[in-house]
């Protein structure tokens, strides 16, 4: 039974406090990368997560050009696109993908993830995914994050 003083707080927008994080993607397997920068993003792994605020930090993916996928699943995995005309599905390989545009890979593995509203299109910009080790955010001093796994 709940007493006066067992109250439970919901975070307001204007509460928040954001970290900036980065995560090296190097020799990471996609799925398990993008789990875990989704609970970042989302804000899961504080004690004040509230699901309807975006109380989630900032995440910086470096490496994005060496995450892994298992098995035959690299050759295998395609990526749709409709452009909205008759006739007009996309399709591209993730081997090609991962060649051309790197960072675009980890973007939609994450935002598959997200909640499909205004909310997780909100929390998905904040995801900086670069192809490289450099990144324009160290002014945002951001902190190393290890995964673990």
């Amino acid at each position: 039974m709940k007493t006066s003083g067992d109250i439970t707080k919901s975070i307001r927008h204007e509460d928040v406090q954001r970290k900036w994080w980065v995560v090296d993607a190097n020799g990471m397997t996609l799925g398990r990368l993008a789990t875990q920068v989704a609970v970042l993003l989302r804000g899961k792994h504080k004690a004040i997560y509230t699901p309807h605020v975006d109380c989630g930090d900032y995440v910086v993916v470096i490496n994005a050009d060496k995450v892994q996928l298992q098995g035959k699943r690299a050759e295998q995995k395609e990526y749709f696109h409709y452009t909205g005309y008759m006739g007009g599905e996309r399709f591209r390989s993730f081997k090609d993908l991962i060649k051309t545009k790197p960072d675009e890979v980890i973007e939609l593995a994450v935002k598959g993830m997200l909640p499909k509203n205004s909310l997780g299109k909100k929390i998905g910009m904040k995801l900086k995914a670069y192809a490289g080790t450099e990144h324009p955010h160290g002014a945002q001093s951001p902190e190393p994050f290890q995964l673990p796994y």
